[in-house]
């Protein structure tokens, strides 16, 4: 004989504040904490906000797999995170280059300027975005990071690197991504 008991799912309850309201626990806390900043770096990359909200998912589902939402590093892995899944995407769409040709359409139907110019600013960034693909990830990291608008300190967290070292890896990589962007231009 089957009790009913024995199949039902066990249900926690989550207490409530003094205004009767749920009080969020540490994973729901930290997500909507960090939620935007991680869409945000992700569109940064991807300059495509669907495709940048699936990366933060994967990101919070990988996050709560695998860490404690409590940890004092928890903001930077979800950060470092979202920049390494960004660019595995990039990675991915190499072989779809159709992305390039919408966020052409888009442009164009967002703004009225000279269709040469646009077409020649959405190869540019194609030129940028796979020039950063080439790049060795902590490069390519610390890039995506910084011109996310971090600062230095935060960068340093994210990557756990030494705040004084992120300066000279920065600039390193700007030169890295310079070579690269002008080797494919001539090739």
């Amino acid at each position: 004989m089957l009790h009913a008991e024995a199949w039902r799912p066990a249900v926690t309850r989550t207490p409530l504040t003094s205004t009767g309201q749920r009080t969020p626990d540490s994973f729901e806390r930290l997500f909507l904490e960090e939620y935007q900043k991680v869409v945000a770096i992700a569109y940064r990359v991807l300059a495509d906000r669907a495709a940048a909200e699936d990366v933060a998912q994967e990101v919070f589902l990988q996050f709560h797999r695998s860490q404690s939402p409590t940890s004092e590093h928890a903001s930077g892995w979800l950060r470092s995170a979202a920049v390494h899944s960004a660019l595995n995407v990039i990675r991915g769409e190499r072989r779809r280059q159709k992305r390039d040709l919408a966020h052409v359409v888009e442009e164009t139907a967002a703004r009225s300027e000279n269709p040469e110019q646009l077409v020649v600013a959405a190869e540019r960034q194609r030129e940028v975005r796979q020039a950063l693909s080439r790049l060795p990830e902590k490069a390519a990291a610390i890039l995506v990071l910084r011109y996310s608008g971090l600062s230095y300190a935060e960068v340093a967290t994210a990557l756990r690197l030494k705040v004084g070292n992120v300066g000279t890896m920065l600039r390193r990589a700007e030169d890295a991504l310079r070579k690269e962007v002008n080797r494919a231009t001539f090739e």
